[in-house]
């Protein structure tokens, strides 16, 4: 049985499932970032365009 896994382990296609594991590794590392993102730095930042004496003329 394991022979038989063995030789057809060389019909994978490496590159597509190397691809699929970089995505999903990348989306769930950003799915955590944004969920552990503490709500004061994001109020900050969601009034930064906004807060008008930041502006230095």
């Amino acid at each position: 049985m394991y022979k038989y896994i063995i030789a057809e382990a060389g019909n994978i296609n490496w590159m597509a499932i190397f691809a699929l594991v970089t995505f999903f590794f990348l989306f769930i590392m950003s799915a955590v970032l944004v969920f552990r993102r503490n709500d004061a730095f994001i109020e900050k930042m969601s009034s930064l365009p906004l807060d008008l004496s930041l502006i230095h003329i």
